[in-house]
């Protein structure tokens, strides 16, 4: 059990750390920081925060584990805010979904002040903000735990054992090795779905009337907030081209044999296709 935990932004990942922390008696203490003034008079009526400082400094003061819930362009400027502050030696983690060039600032501007390690727990939603919070947001979820080589061994322990006390199955990877995987498995199908969405909204205005559930399902995920995710495009530029020409290699071949009649081997294809996506609901 932590001393005390603090939860830096408490939007819908932020909020839930903080609903499943005290469900399952992580921390003594749970101590939110919000900019807002009117959020943190929401949080003062929450029976899983113990405090809502208006200050950072209090937010953090005498911490256990610090986690930064902000959206992935801020966390880099809230390492850097609350390094001077800090009091405690505490471990310090976020949630972006991006881990490349963010582990190496954070781990840089809290040496000797906090004990960096990243984190990126896959539990978001096309929803956000504290008021869909949910403590079993991260029940059977993956969450990657992203050490540099010269992170702290027992600090990482520490995040990936506070992970799996929230209901997460852990992995852990190299920041780099993270951003290459969910390029591919988090950030190419949000492309595809808002593309998609696009593609319609001009080829087809009124699809609404006509859609059944497999266009609901198949976009679902392009309802997320557009800013974040041209955050997270920036922040991940060079994976995410990457993923896009090896897809778009892939619709091209599709295109050809479809060009060619050779259903022979398109049928192969939506039989692997069947066969990839059965087994992610075993």
């Amino acid at each position: 059990m932590f001393e005390k935990l603090t939860v830096i932004a408490p939007g819908l990942l932020g909020a839930s750390i903080g609903m499943a922390a005290q469900q399952r008696s992580i921390a003594k203490r749970i101590s939110v920081w919000a900019r807002r003034a009117e959020a943190r008079q929401v949080l003062e009526s929450k029976d899983w925060c113990d405090e809502a400082p208006p200050s950072l400094k209090d937010a953090c003061s005498g911490s256990s584990l610090i986690l930064l819930c902000a959206p992935v362009e801020r966390i880099n400027e809230l390492a850097s805010n609350i390094s001077p502050i800090l009091d405690s030696n505490p471990i310090v983690t976020d949630v972006g979904s991006v881990k490349g060039k963010l582990s190496r600032h954070c781990h840089s501007v809290l040496e000797s002040k906090g004990r960096f390690v990243g984190s990126h727990p896959m539990a978001g939603s096309e929803k956000t903000g504290m008021e869909n919070a949910d403590a079993n947001l991260f029940e059977g979820n993956t969450c990657f735990v992203t050490p540099l080589e010269e992170t702290d061994s027992s600090a990482a322990k520490s995040v990936s054992d506070f992970w799996i006390s929230l209901g997460a199955n852990v992995l852990q990877e190299s920041p780099e090795r993270h951003d290459a995987i969910v390029a591919n498995v988090s950030h190419l199908p949000h492309l595809l779905a808002s593309s998609l969405a696009n593609y319609l909204s001009t080829t087809l205005p009124a699809a609404a009337k006509f859609c059944g559930n497999g266009l609901k399902d198949t976009t679902r995920i392009a309802s997320g907030d557009p800013q974040m995710w041209l955050d997270i495009i920036v922040q991940n530029r060079p994976e995410i081209i990457r993923s896009l020409d090896a897809l778009q290699n892939e619709i091209q071949s599709l295109r050809t044999d479809i060009t060619n009649e050779d259903y022979f081997t398109v049928f192969g294809k939506l039989a692997k296709g069947k066969a990839f996506r059965d087994q992610l609901d075993p």
